[in-house]
């Protein structure tokens, strides 16, 4: 152990574990609600504290009935079955996946609420800690590595009457290199196509003012970075 050993089944124990529980899950609730996202404080600390009173009754009934029930089994009922409460935070809008992150951060507060179940308190602090500060960090590296690489997703609406292939070979001509280039209807009666593209763009090519360049192409209603 790093600095605290709760694993004894004492009173005192089950208390400490039951407000650390409540305490790590809802410090990433706020710190995700105060971005507008996620389930907040109330939804993380429940699931923390479910999933640590789940683990306790695990040790409990170990305790009480050896061999009786598989601590194991119960930990990976939770692990599963809070995928589902996870899925209903994503959300699917126009061309864009919402709440992935919302969903894997009330997955990891049902871990860690195991881990505060069993005992192990202290590796449930340090996923905490290093949770929230690469929540934190990553959104900046990654924007950086973005910039660096020179690709970039786009979804596109345009036209019927050749707007999709004229935009095709405009890329083409400017020396994008295209992973991907997907054409469909936006739906029945409407004249437009949608446009999903991946392209690489040179290096001698500023994005935000390329955008602009491609959007006065004519036939192109609208374009929206992913």
């Amino acid at each position: 152990m790093f600095f605290l050993d709760v694993s004894a089944w004492t009173l005192q124990n089950i208390l400490i574990r039951l407000v650390a529980a409540m305490v790590l899950g809802g410090v990433i609730g706020i710190d995700q609600g105060s971005k507008r996202r996620g389930g907040g404080a109330r939804t993380d600390a429940s699931v923390c504290v479910g999933a640590a009173i789940v683990m306790m009754t695990g040790q409990y009934i170990e305790i009480r009935y050896p061999g009786a029930a598989d601590m194991t089994r119960m930990a990976s009922q939770v692990v599963s079955g809070v995928g589902f409460l996870g899925a209903g935070s994503i959300m699917v809008s126009g061309h864009q996946i919402k709440g992935l992150t919302s969903a894997a951060g009330i997955w990891i507060c049902a871990c860690i609420g195991l881990a505060v179940g069993i005992g192990f308190v202290d590796g449930a602090f340090l996923t905490t800690g290093i949770l929230l500060i690469g929540l934190h960090i990553m959104p900046v590296v990654e924007e950086r590595l973005y910039q660096y690489s020179g690709y970039v997703s786009l979804y596109v609406e345009a036209d019927e009457g050749g707007a999709s292939a004229e935009f095709l070979h405009r890329l083409k001509m400017d020396g994008c290199k295209v992973d991907r280039f997907d054409v469909d209807k936006s739906g029945a009666g409407i004249q437009s196509f949608t446009i999903l593209a991946t392209i690489r763009l040179p290096k001698d090519l500023k994005r935000d003012e390329y955008i602009e360049e491609l959007y006065r192409l004519q036939g192109i209603r609208s374009i929206d970075i992913m």
